[in-house]
């Protein structure tokens, strides 16, 4: 009975089985052997993971430079880039300070300078306009770090849309700025300012990137294909700067309570950038649980968000882009009926 009531394509598997006989013990040993090490291989991952993220702390900035050396910020007047050069200034680092608005680098200069005014804090300050991409301004920042000690690199400046929105409903001119601010402006600052770490044989380039950078994100497409661009461009960098001593790293970054991602209030899996950047600056170098290689996920829990999608989904598996492209439409559409409601009430 049990025979006729069997399934065909089963019935099919078994008399296949059947007709091959008895696995022999050194397969099924050596089936055993890799399944162990692929076991041994994810358990030492996650407790690289743990221990990155609670116990060990990352190489020391003053690996990279003295008391008194330099440290060059871009996109520093708000948000992360300006924690970036109050952590830095408090560890004894002199600024430059680039971003666009030249009162707001007046502004927080005078107010580093009065807070830490017992550590003989020296900070230059260049506004300039990176979505412009005007080589006179590259030409000023070149001169503004020369002869400068310069230690650190913090390529921070960077746009993302203004809400989430299909490629091709993309305004032409977000998708311009953020080419040319996210690609363009980083690379320009960081040939100028690497051949100094270069020759003083020893530094520290720290890059932005992002989670929507790390995978694939619709509905963000433009600003997801920029940070991969970095991601790419930051690895191969690495290896050709490791030869000087220059460290070179990408910081993957998820949802931090700034102006730019629009989230104020902070959470488990959203730190304010007062924790991020004392994360990142106290992470450096802590990634080698992640696939990519010279990159790190300082946050705790963003860190170990990634490596469950790494380990489990997939970076580039269709469920982690399914589940990307969903949650970006959701927050589009209450964005859209937010911006109803405002024009409802003008």
């Amino acid at each position: 009975m049990d025979k006729i009531l069997e399934n065909p394509y089963v019935a099919g598997i078994r008399s296949h089985v059947e007709q091959l006989g008895p696995i022999p013990q050194p397969v099924l040993g050596a089936f055993a052997g890799v399944g162990a090490l692929w076991l041994a291989y994810k358990l030492f991952s996650y407790l690289q993971l743990v221990l990155s993220a609670f116990v060990f702390s990352g190489h020391s900035l003053r690996k990279y430079g003295r008391v008194g050396s330099w440290a060059v910020v871009t996109g520093a007047s708000d948000g992360l880039g300006k924690e970036y050069a109050s952590q830095l200034a408090a560890k004894g680092f002199n600024l430059v300070l680039v971003s666009r608005t030249k009162s707001k680098l007046e502004s927080l200069a005078k107010e580093l300078q009065e807070k830490y005014h017992g550590k003989d804090l020296k900070i230059k300050i260049h506004a300039m306009d990176f979505a412009k991409d005007d080589d006179a301004d590259y030409e000023k920042l070149a001169e503004v770090v020369r002869g400068l000690d310069v230690a650190i690199l913090i390529n921070n400046v960077g746009q993302s849309h203004s809400m989430p929105v299909s490629f091709l409903e993309t305004p032409k001119d977000e998708l311009q700025n953020i080419v040319t601010i996210n690609c363009l402006g980083t690379l320009k600052v960081t040939q100028i300012v690497a051949p100094i770490l270069k020759q003083r044989k020893h530094g520290l380039i720290l890059t932005m990137g992002s989670f929507g950078g790390w995978t694939p994100t619709p509905y963000l497409a433009t600003y997801s294909g920029s940070k991969a661009f970095l991601q790419q461009w930051s690895n191969a960098l690495s290896s050709e700067l490791a030869d000087d001593h220059v460290d070179v790293y990408l910081v993957l970054s998820h949802l931090v309570t700034t102006a730019m991602s629009k989230v104020r209030r902070p959470s488990l899996l959203i730190p304010n950038a007062r924790n991020f950047v004392k994360a990142a600056l106290g992470k450096v170098g802590l990634g080698g649980y992640q696939t990519a290689p010279n990159t790190y996920t300082p946050w705790w829990s963003h860190s170990f968000m990634l490596w469950l999608i790494e380990n489990i989904p997939g970076v580039n598996s269709p469920v982690t882009i399914w589940y990307n492209k969903k949650m970006h439409l959701d927050i589009r559409r209450r964005a859209l009926r937010k911006q109803a409601r405002e024009a409802k009430k003008q």
